[in-house]
């Protein structure tokens, strides 16, 4: 008797695929030609020209270099001899960090791992900015 049940659940299914009405919002058209996606390419590639119109590449990277500073100004214990030199190499940003000499092994931390983190860190910031980082620990 229950098997009777079961046929008729998956027949009241079929009645609710019947109700549809054109025009739902769930209409699988979605009324766009898909032929002709080139015409979206070349908005897409002026808005990313935009991105850095009118600033260069040294102006760009300031979150990079609030984060660098951040980071080490919390790591050193003197943190007045943090200083961050920010120039440009083929392309990219360098931004060069000089801490005092007693702060340097924090900064560098066993096996280059501190300084490893921090150029991951540094490097997604440079990147959330549209621009290619690279620290250098300097003495």
């Amino acid at each position: 008797m229950s098997d009777i049940n079961e046929v008729n659940d998956v027949h009241d299914i079929n009645v609710v695929d019947d109700e549809y009405v054109a025009g739902d919002v769930n209409t699988i058209d979605d009324g766009y030609d898909d032929d002709n996606d080139d015409d979206n390419d070349d908005v897409n590639d002026d808005v990313n020209d935009d991105v850095n119109d009118g600033a260069s590449v040294l102006d760009s990277a300031a979150t990079a270099t609030a984060v660098l500073e951040f980071i080490a100004t919390s790591l050193a214990e003197d943190p007045s001899a943090v200083s961050v030199d920010v120039s440009e190499r083929q392309g990219k940003v360098v931004l060069s960090l000089s801490v005092g000499a007693n702060d340097m092994g924090r900064i560098i931390g066993r096996r280059g791992r501190t300084a490893q983190a921090i150029r991951a860190l540094v490097g997604a910031a440079g990147a959330r900015d549209g621009v290619t980082t690279s620290v250098d620990i300097v003495d």
